[in-house]
């Protein structure tokens, strides 16, 4: 978390800083397979141990792409990444998303957040972007890098 205080009134202050890191998660066979049984996505390379083994060019099963993005929320709520004032937020989008690196079974991943930008979209609304980069333990480059985007909300949601 940067320094000093991160409220709703100095995001302003915050943009090209690094808001925090989370810790290290490792990536289970569990997981991963839970992720293709929501998604549908059963591709070999994700779910048959055996095979990846032996055909695949990692030597193990891999991580979906969309299942280590999908821990975005999850990790910046646990680094309390909302500002100070902020009643509500919701995810809005993502702007631009690079997978990088594969992540193979067993691998450690944690999140580095930078905030991007901050725009008063009126009405008690705050829409952020963060620059997001799913690092992996002993690798060079990450797993992926996303800018995302949230609605901020400082006045309760109109219902409706």
């Amino acid at each position: 978390m940067p320094p000093k205080e991160y409220t709703i009134e100095n995001l302003n202050d915050f943009i090209g800083l690094e808001l925090g890191v989370s810790d290290w998660i490792t990536v289970t066979q569990e997981d991963i397979n839970k992720f293709a049984d929501c998604t549908g996505d059963h591709q070999w390379i994700h779910v048959d141990v055996e095979r990846a083994k032996k055909e695949s060019p990692f030597g193990t099963t891999i991580a979906h792409g969309f299942y280590s993005l999908s821990m975005v929320p999850m990790l910046q709520f646990k680094l309390g990444l909302l500002p100070k004032g902020v009643l509500q937020a919701t995810n809005y989008g993502l702007n631009k998303v690079r997978f990088v690196e594969p992540v193979p079974v067993g691998s450690r991943l944690r999140l580095r957040v930078v905030l991007i930008f901050a725009d008063d979209k009126g009405f008690g609304r705050i829409l952020l972007t963060t620059k997001n980069t799913m690092e992996i333990e002993g690798k060079d480059r990450p797993a992926f890098v996303a800018d995302a985007l949230a609605m901020l909300y400082t006045k309760p949601m109109p219902k409706g």
